[in-house]
């Protein structure tokens, strides 16, 4: 921040967004309330064709069946323990769906190194699940049949690990393949279907998808991140697919057409799931609302592929599942770095991200990473700050004649701005002059503040002493009281405003903004600590130079 002023536009951008969210919280359309609801549902009967995807097809669209007593929220059988070295999965038999994946290089906290980050569970308040399978049901396994396994426990050796599930009826066979890669979060898997009928063609499609419900896991009430759905296409390369669409149908409802080398995906902040089909195929995407614990679906299916007689075919895609690691995602699909969403000012963030990353290879610690980013940051901006302090010095040598010329004119506001307009232009003075290098940073300063709240590799990083945790709130406070005595000093630094309500409000608002900084990942504030220092001492040399006495 050059300023009080920008810190005040900053603050001004912040509270409106903590408003924008407490009225989502508080009046916003929301379900029943899912973190009070049990993993046994109901003995009410469902219908479990409502979890398939639906393609306008009438050769393989699944037909209505009689509806089957359900008792749980997703139907289990047995349960296939998979550990590489970066993940630990849960496969069901049942449709072989993934259900459960730890992330054993994110712990869930710093302290408890073997505890690692759980990103998909089948566990309700936080259910999040993906699913894969084949159509029509008639003649395919979807995601509620019932697989075999070799066996129930899986270790990566070596460099792959494949894991492999069979179904079959009287005339097909489906091999439903995992393969797994050392220190990859991608998962590559495989639907190989044999037609062992003697005159019969088979005709089916692939598809995969996520079910998950809203809650807030991750989330902190003072630095918003997005968390719901997202798809890739030729048109837009990074949609969102809020929770409230699916609830709604409005996606569907847009009747949009198949595309190529697309995605979908499920966000929250630091960690992703995405589904990335064959390249170069038609899919067609899709969402769906289960009423039964509230589960949000967001899916893609591929075009229908006929397997002749004594011949076979093997359906291809990937499952995504780990950390927005912005390298990992762009060699993946195209588009899906933008999941580590930086907002509208992506542009300049992910530049900025590219420095910090950088710098960080060469010191090896974030906290002085973001220090020595701030310092370039503020290099760059080295002489519109100049423009900015040298208008701010001028007004303030000014300032005793203001004053005179308030008491001269008292009330008389016409008059008292008339001859402030005649001193300013007799001693050449823009009262404006500071403004606008503060409105062209300010661009730079978001898009700074999202790539420091955004980027998973601040997750639980350490910098010294007792900040352990760039991602977490000082413990001890001590940054944001740094920073709110930074915001005095440069107070006294700026010209004082003459109207005496205006200099008791500037006077409380250093302590305002500290209470409001406590509660901010202690990255962003150090960030703002360094920049007020740097603004403060090139500030205090400029009005030393040009006002005298400070």
């Amino acid at each position: 921040m050059d300023n009080l002023r920008l810190v005040l536009i900053m603050g001004l951008v912040f509270i409106s967004l903590l408003i924008y969210q407490a009225w989502q919280t508080d009046y916003a359309p929301t379900g029943p309330n899912v973190a009070n609801t049990p993993r046994i549902v109901s003995e009410t009967p469902l219908n479990p064709d409502a979890e398939l995807p639906s393609p306008q097809d009438p050769q393989i669209n699944a037909v209505d069946l009689p509806m089957a007593q359900v008792s749980r929220l997703l139907q289990s059988n047995k349960r296939i323990r998979i550990e590489t070295d970066v993940l630990q999965l849960d496969i069901d038999t049942t449709g072989g769906d993934i259900r459960r994946v730890g992330l054993l290089a994110y712990p869930n906290e710093r302290d408890t190194p073997n505890d690692p980050f759980i990103l998909m569970n089948d566990e309700l308040p936080n259910l999040f699940v993906a699913q894969s399978g084949l159509l029509p049901k008639e003649s395919a396994p979807t995601h509620q049949a019932v697989y075999q396994s070799e066996q129930q426990n899986y270790r990566l050796i070596e460099d792959k690990l494949k894991v492999k599930l069979f179904w079959q009826n009287e005339t097909i066979k489906v091999t439903k393949i995992y393969t797994f890669l050392r220190g990859s979060y991608v998962i590559d898997i495989k639907h190989v279907v044999e037609n062992n009928s003697i005159d019969n063609k088979w005709q089916g499609r692939l598809y995969g998808q996520f079910q998950r419900t809203k809650s807030d896991v991750g989330q902190n009430s003072f630095t918003y991140t997005y968390m719901g759905g997202a798809i890739s296409s030729p048109d837009q390369r990074y949609e969102k697919i809020p929770f409230d669409d699916i609830q709604d149908n409005s996606f569907n409802n847009e009747k949009r057409p198949g595309w190529t080398n697309g995605w979908a995906a499920m966000l929250q902040h630091y960690f992703v799931g995405a589904w990335v089909p064959e390249k170069n195929q038609i899919d067609t995407y899709y969402t769906r609302m289960l009423s039964t614990g509230q589960r949000h679906v967001l899916g893609f299916y591929g075009p229908a592929q006929i397997v002749l007689p004594g011949d076979q075919h093997t359906f291809q895609m990937k499952l995504y599942a780990g950390p927005k690691v912005q390298d990992n995602l762009s060699a993946l699909a195209e588009g899906l770095d933008l999941t580590v969403d930086y907002g509208w000012l992506w542009f300049i963030a992910q530049p900025l991200f590219w420095m910090l990353k950088t710098i960080h290879e060469w010191v090896g610690n974030w906290g002085w990473a973001i220090i020595l980013l701030t310092m370039l940051i503020k290099l760059a901006f080295f002489q519109l700050s100049a423009a900015s302090y040298k208008s701010m010095a001028n007004m303030r040598r000014l300032q005793p004649r203001l004053v005179s010329l308030k008491e001269r004119y008292g009330d008389d506001k016409g008059r008292l701005n008339q001859a402030m307009m005649e001193m300013y232009k007799k001693e050449k003075i823009n009262p404006l002059g500071g403004c606008l290098p503060i409105l062209i940073q300010i661009p730079v300063f978001i898009a700074l503040y999202w790539v420091l709240l955004e980027s998973v590799e601040l997750r639980q990083a350490p910098f010294i002493f007792w900040l352990n945790d760039l991602s977490a709130q000082d413990p001890y406070f001590v940054l944001p009281v740094i920073m709110g005595a930074t915001m005095l000093i440069q107070h006294h630094l700026n010209p004082a405003p003459i109207d005496p309500i205006q200099q008791k409000v500037m006077m409380v608002l250093p302590i305002v903004f500290t209470v409001f900084f406590a509660f901010f990942p202690s990255g962003l504030v150090l960030y703002w600590v360094v920049n007020n220092i740097l603004s403060i001492t090139q500030q205090w040399v400029i009005t030393k130079k040009i006002a005298g006495n400070i």
